[in-house]
């Protein structure tokens, strides 16, 4: 092993360590602006209630610097928030799903009958974003078929893969070909109308609030 490969080695932890302040930086900072944001204060509101200047009050809320311990209480209590929860989403757990090519789970929907597929790509029940969302690949083949309204809460996006299609969006309907995209609300009656050139392939994804289950 030579010299310079011992001090890399050497070098690594710092490094790692080094990587994990400068995210617990960036969390605190996201932190302090959501909440400031949510009560509906100016940067020169707080760093009057907390007694720290706008200048570094910027840095803090950029993630630049890594505040003391002093100033995170001032922060905190000018917030109106325990300290701790300054850094609660930091090294939180996050969720992640990957489906690789030509996989993913098969979903029977309301009115899909042969030579429809729904296939689910990936489903969090539960994130930190408090949206849910579900992407689906959505593949339709007979072109004799008649389509169901659907009508559901949330909004939806549709990418055009391959193929042609009518869609429709309450009493109007859209031509749909590859690289054409359409974003809705959900809430009206939606759907295929016409499928004109088949295969008609396209990505649909869905995101309504994530409900937080209480028990009584």
């Amino acid at each position: 092993m030579t010299d310079t490969s011992a001090v890399r080695l050497k070098q690594n932890p710092h490094s790692t360590r080094g990587e994990k302040e400068r995210k617990l930086e960036v969390s605190i900072g996201r932190e302090v602006r959501t909440l400031r944001q949510s009560i509906g204060i100016t940067v020169a509101d707080l760093s009057v209630s907390c007694g720290i200047s706008v200048g570094m009050l910027s840095k803090i809320e950029n993630g630049v610097i890594s505040p003391s311990l002093t100033t995170l209480q001032a922060l905190a209590q000018a917030l109106g928030v325990p300290l701790t929860y300054l850094m609660r989403k930091f090294e939180e757990e996050r969720s992640v799903v990957q489906v690789k090519s030509g996989t993913g789970v098969e979903m029977e929907r309301r009115g899909t009958r042969a030579g429809h597929q729904y296939k689910l790509l990936g489903y969090l029940s539960t994130n930190t974003s408090g949206v849910v969302s579900e992407p689906y690949m959505i593949t339709l083949s007979d072109a004799g078929d008649e389509f169901p309204a659907f009508q559901h809460d949330g909004v939806e996006y549709l990418y055009m893969l391959q193929g042609a299609v009518e869609y429709r969006h309450g009493d109007k309907t859209y031509l749909m070909e590859p690289g054409d995209s359409l974003f809705f609300d959900a809430d009206a009656p939606h759907g295929p109308e016409k499928l004109i050139d088949l295969p008609v392939q396209y990505l649909s994804v869905i995101s309504y609030p994530q409900v937080n289950q209480k028990t009584s």
